[in-house]
């Protein structure tokens, strides 16, 4: 048992060597793989209170699981989150957009961000008093409306519904005023306003009031079709009777509207390894659907507004990462990047070890061999008659080489050509010795 620890000692100090060549290469590849990606970024939300804050919130409680920080940033909507996307020195990473605005945009903005995919459908609705007859948008003109708030998404979506019906800013009556969210619905109710425009899904506890209002009535786009037709960012939605209020049966009859959807949309400074944890986190959000979405269908690749995410096109392609199925997301994506370390390093590594062997072999027949140098010069001096006239010094040196040969250490495989190396010496030293008496001899004849 001594001797397999012995040799396996000898063994590991011939080949110390690999350790800084291992350690170099860990150290050169880690230059060229990623960092993990960071466990925190900063999302902005829209107006407090409002269906894409509460989406936030619900986001950031469902990523909170995973370890991971979100910090929400409330704007005016979405006009304000593309701004906020887009500025200089960005405070966000990611925000909820209205599909339609991304039109609004030049071709550079429009390369600095992508999308992650539409998230759930937020439904534009035109509410007005029910005393009113509403048949084309145009019955509009001599009304007090609300258009929705200043970089708003609803003020957005009510202005492309105008625009294709030929009412453009410059032609806005004084009379239709910059009012969204709960001041315009304050407005309607109090007789304020005759109608105005509201987004948000069926769910949003501004809708179900309004809805539930015996005062106010919702609109029916009977040309649908043709708006989506112009105006591809619109889906056609069909709101049921009493969907949105069974107790007061609203609407009264079955409708249809017209549906932006809202998009997870990132810039240039959102990292591209937290894609699946949010798109999980948002699947998660959304797994029971709405009154109008479907259980499981958001977050959707389609349709489509900026320029998908190459990671988010590969989460709907094929899912969540094998390693992020089974494990935590932060423990997932060291994972990750381990074994995209580990592929190069065996790749180099195989040649490497192979190596072992022959190097580990040169190395321990190398200690032998070195004797065998200066053996050999003293044996070619004794065929041409050239070794010194005083042998004792050469003699001692031999005899010196052969105390320090017998204390090395070989494995046990080695030793045979270290016994060899021992009676080579021994037989040298010998041939000295013998020319070393006849010359004494000879010298002791002539005097």
């Amino acid at each position: 048992m001594r001797r397999i620890l012995n040799d396996l000692k000898i063994m590991i100090l011939a080949n110390l060597w690999i350790v800084p060549v291992v350690a170099g290469l860990v150290w050169a590849l880690f230059q060229f793989v990623a960092p993990p990606p960071p466990m925190s970024a900063s999302m902005a939300t829209g107006t407090p209170g409002g269906a894409y804050q509460q989406f936030a919130e619900r986001l950031k409680a469902e990523l909170a699981k995973e370890g991971f920080e979100l910090t929400l940033v409330p704007t005016s909507g979405s006009r304000d989150n593309l701004q906020q996307l887009l500025a200089e020195q960005p405070q966000v990473q990611i925000a909820l957009v209205q599909s339609g605005l991304e039109q609004q945009l030049s071709g550079e903005q429009q390369a600095r961000l992508q999308s992650l995919g539409a998230i759930y459908q937020e439904p534009l609705w035109l509410f007005h008093r029910r005393d009113i007859e509403l048949d084309r948008i145009a019955d509009l003109l001599p009304l007090r409306l609300g258009l929705g708030g200043d970089g708003s998404g609803t003020r957005a979506a009510g202005e492309a519904i105008l625009a294709v019906n030929g009412i453009h800013p410059e032609q806005y009556p004084a009379s239709w005023q910059s009012l969204g969210g709960g001041k315009a619905a304050r407005a309607l109710q109090a007789g304020e306003l005759d109608a105005a425009f509201f987004i948000g899904p069926a769910e949003n506890a501004l809708v179900q009031q309004l809805a539930a209002n015996p005062d106010i009535s919702l609109a029916h786009f009977r040309r649908a079709a043709a708006y989506e037709a112009r105006l591809p960012f619109f889906n056609r939605v069909k709101v049921d009777e009493g969907l949105l209020d069974l107790a007061s049966n609203a609407p009264d009859r079955d409708i249809v509207t017209l549906a932006p959807v809202a998009t997870l949309v990132v810039n240039e400074d959102f990292n591209p390894g937290l894609v699946p944890l949010f798109l999980a986190a948002s699947r998660e959000v959304m797994k029971n659907g709405t009154l109008l979405d479907a259980a499981g269908g958001f977050p959707s690749a389609e349709p489509r507004t900026f320029e998908l995410h190459k990671d988010a096109e590969h989460y709907y392609a094929k899912g969540l990462p094998i390693l992020q199925r089974y494990l935590p997301f932060r423990i997932a994506s060291l994972a990750d990047r381990y074994i995209i370390l580990l592929i190069p390093l065996i790749v180099v590594m195989i040649p490497l070890f192979k190596a072992v062997g022959p190097i580990y072999q040169w190395r321990i027949r190398a200690r032998i061999y070195r004797w065998y140098k200066h053996l050999r010069e003293i044996d070619r001096k004794l065929h041409t008659g050239t070794l010194p006239d005083i042998l004792d010094r050469e003699i001692e040196r031999l005899e010196q080489l052969e105390d320090e040969l017998a204390a090395v250490e070989v494995p046990l495989s080695y030793s045979n050509e270290l016994y060899e190396l021992h009676v080579h010496l021994r037989y040298v030293i010998e041939r000295l010795q013998t020319l070393q008496k006849r010359r004494a001899t000879t010298d002791g004849s002539l005097g």
